[in-house]
Parts: C-alpha cells; structure tokens; sequence
C-alpha cells in the first residue's frame, strides 16, 4: 500500500486555481472540502505544475506562491522553478 501524499489549502480564490490545477494533473487525488480548506489525498505523489496554475491564473506563477494558502502538508518536498511535488518515494 503506497503512503499517502497530502496538502491542505485555504478554501478562497486564490486557492481555487491550485487546487483545480492539482485536481487536473493528478489522477486519483482524492478532495475533501472543510469548512475553510480543501484537502488532497493522493497515493504516492502530489505535483503542483506551474504552467497548469498559470493556465488557471492567466498569469505567472510562482510555485513559492502556494506558500500563502498552504495550511499544512505531509510528503517529501521537492520544489523547484516548475513544480511543488510532496511524495513518499526517494
């Protein structure tokens, strides 16, 4: 059974385009909506690509910008200029 990536984010417009992003470039992300944030499950890994956030935003993007709607995580990050990834694999 593969460990579970999750991230958890304010529920506002500015995280509505992350989290449609992350809904749209993870197959079985699993979404649960709270009274003011919306957590994602997926097993394995969760990627958060820049270009499918700017396709959503219609603007540049900045994977640091997940910073100021991220309520908490669980996974390894990797991060760098294109993706903000949490997963469990090395």
């Amino acid at each position: 059974m593969a460990q579970v990536a999750s991230i958890t984010l304010m529920q506002n417009d500015d995280a509505r385009p992350i989290i449609d992003a992350i809904m749209a470039d993870n197959p079985g992300v699993r979404v649960l909506n709270m009274p003011g944030a919306v957590k994602l499950d997926c097993d394995g890994k969760i990627t958060v690509n820049r270009a499918s956030v700017e396709e959503r935003l219609g603007r540049p993007w900045d994977p640091q910008e997940i910073q100021l709607v991220l309520v908490s995580m669980a996974g390894n990050l990797d991060e760098d200029d294109d993706h903000f990834t949490l997963s469990w694999r090395h």
